[in-house]
């Protein structure tokens, strides 16, 4: 039997990985990776000790499977009590859970487009209806989306692949529209103006998702946080897997909430790069929507950016290009240190527009 009848039972693929083409994600130095919105500075000192301590002969055991300590150090840092926090492997591993608990075949799953393509493919696994409602040009929360009788509705905010934010007080009414769950993505929020954090306290349909793969600079070992009512995490908990935090991974987290000004200093540095990247990408003839995220979404109404892409990755520059309808003008562009910045930007100026 051939390979390829031994896996026709394989579903067809439901999604375009965001930020990963099978053989485009070397890890060869000379490569400028901008493609994945991954901090391009280290985490805090203490994490790495961290981890370097979990190196021990307890690794024999198992972690704690309600990562307790971590659930602790997150409601001490952000003000809210263990049984409001839930952590999961990465903010995706608690998309899951919300879906594998919400969501059963005909549900209505509503969320703006174009967005983080894992809501398809979590919609698509749980049997759902995904209801895209599409975002304007100018990316603005779009009307209808509380008529879309969703059973839930996600909100990437700072939405990817646009990097723009919706204002909290537009979400607050949004969740007083709506009769299912509101869950506020926001794992790229620690680079924007404001969060959503406070309307869980108010709101008891609302659940907050945060990763520490982005700002805290930890995308390597997959850590999330879901805040919402005690209620509802205790829902979570019952779909959740029995150790899905790793030792090293729940160790990590806790040092790296221990350091926040750490984190709060590369914040820092990002957010100065990405005024400087969008200023430099605008006077070069690019549309830049105003990002409150890590990375910018750059465009050339109606002309195809696939050929710069490939250009830019002949030069040893990976940038994301979404060869989908309505993206096809654009590129997003992870901000990385100064230096590489300076090097796509005068790439970007070798090539023809």
């Amino acid at each position: 039997m051939s390979s390829a009848a031994r896996l026709d039972f394989i579903r067809p693929a439901i999604r375009d990985l965001d930020g990963y083409t099978p053989g485009e994600q070397p890890q060869d130095q000379r490569y400028i990776k901008l493609n994945t919105n991954e901090n391009p500075y280290p985490p805090s000192p203490r994490v790495i000790d961290a981890v370097r301590a979990c190196a021990a002969e307890t690794l024999r055991l198992y972690p704690d499977p309600m990562a307790n300590v971590l659930r602790d150090k997150a409601a001490e840092v952000y003000g809210f009590e263990r049984d409001e926090i839930l952590a999961g492997n990465g903010s995706d591993d608690l998309l899951a859970m919300i879906v594998r608990a919400c969501v059963g075949p005909g549900d209505r799953v509503v969320y703006p487009s174009p967005t983080y393509s894992l809501y398809d493919t979590l919609v698509a696994i749980g049997g759902g209806e995904a209801v895209r409602v599409p975002f304007g040009p100018d990316y603005r929360l779009p009307a209808g989306l509380a008529e879309a009788g969703g059973r839930v509705t996600f909100l990437c905010n700072p939405n990817a692949p646009s990097g723009t934010l919706v204002p909290v007080r537009e979400i607050a009414a949004l969740s007083a529209r709506l009769a299912g769950l509101l869950v506020v993505d926001e794992a790229y929020v620690d680079f924007a103006d404001e969060n959503a954090l406070g309307l869980v306290r108010t709101r008891d349909n609302v659940v907050v998702l945060r990763s520490f793969s982005k700002s805290f600079s930890l995308a390597g070992l997959r850590i999330g946080l879901a805040f919402a009512r005690a209620e509802l995490i205790n829902e979570l908990i019952k779909v959740k897997d029995s150790y899905n935090l790793s030792r090293a991974g729940i160790a990590a987290a806790v040092a790296a909430l221990e350091d926040h000004a750490w984190m709060q200093a590369n914040v820092r540095r990002v957010r100065a790069t990405r005024e400087r990247l969008t200023v430099a990408l605008r006077a070069q003839g690019f549309v830049v929507p105003p990002s409150q995220a890590n990375f910018v979404l750059a465009r050339r109404p109606g002309q195809s950016l696939q050929g710069t892409y490939e250009q830019l990755k002949a030069r040893g520059i990976l940038v994301r290009y979404f060869a989908t309808a309505g993206l096809a003008d654009a590129m997003r562009i992870s901000v990385g240190t100064d230096d590489e910045i300076g090097r796509l930007l005068e790439a970007l100026r070798e090539i023809p527009a």
